[in-house]
């Protein structure tokens, strides 16, 4: 079983094996035009958005850290290591960006890999100075958005917030976090607990994300069975 990288922009795959193998993107020197590049003009314009318009699935997969090149591309810094699906930027046809209060979003044209970080051709900028003029926005893609993946095969994303008990059925906390830590990707399991002085506190577990451990993730019950007991 594995996870998948929000996506930054991960998958988590749970394994029997020793060793999980994720990543936060496909890492393919391939430009993917979009379909939108087809369509007229208007629809390849950046737009501005409200909080009425912004779709109810956008996930955070990177931010715009710089231009690239002289005709408008942008470079992006994706999320790899929060798992949120990095490989949806070359994917998704529309990017949702968002700067403090001020949200846009614009088609992706082209998209590629580029050494470590994403660089793309969006609807709008035309030119490097155009380009430079959105550093500092964060990029959102929408869920449904996101590659499918393949069998026991999760993105961070989807595994936060849920619920984790034993096989026993004793309540051990809900997934707030994941954490890469070089060999797998580990659960960070937060409980209500009591402090030593009586006053509540939140306790942390930590479950490595592998087949040994984890036996079920049930995305639909919002719940994920481990072979874990709540002393360890």
């Amino acid at each position: 079983m594995s996870e998948r990288d929000s996506g930054s922009s991960g998958r988590a795959k749970t394994q029997s094996a020793a060793r999980a193998s994720f990543g936060a993107f496909v890492r393919k020197p391939v430009e993917r035009p979009a379909a939108d590049a087809q369509k007229a003009p208007a629809a390849q314009e950046m737009r501005a958005e409200s909080a009425e318009s912004w779709p109810d699935d956008a996930v955070e997969v990177g931010a715009i850290v710089d231009a690239y090149g002289l005709k408008g591309w942008v470079k992006v810094a994706a999320h790899a290591d929060a798992g949120q699906g990095g490989d949806a930027l070359l994917s998704a046809r529309r990017w949702w960006l968002e700067n403090g209060r001020e949200r846009k979003s614009a088609a992706r044209l082209q998209a590629k890999v580029h050494g470590d970080s994403i660089v793309a051709h969006l609807g709008g900028p035309a030119d490097r100075d155009e380009a430079l003029a959105l550093r500092g926005y964060r990029v959102y893609v929408c869920r449904s958005d996101f590659p499918a993946l393949g069998t026991d095969e999760y993105y961070w994303v989807d595994l936060l917030g849920l619920d984790v008990v034993n096989e026993a059925g004793v309540e051990l906390g809900k997934v707030a976090d994941l954490i890469d830590n070089g060999a797998q990707s580990v659960l960070r399991i937060e409980y209500a607990a009591t402090g030593k002085d009586g006053k509540p506190v939140t306790g942390e577990r930590l479950i490595p994300f592998v087949g040994v451990y984890v036996k079920t993730v049930d995305l639909a019950a919002k719940k994920i069975v481990v072979d874990w007991e709540a002393d360890y």
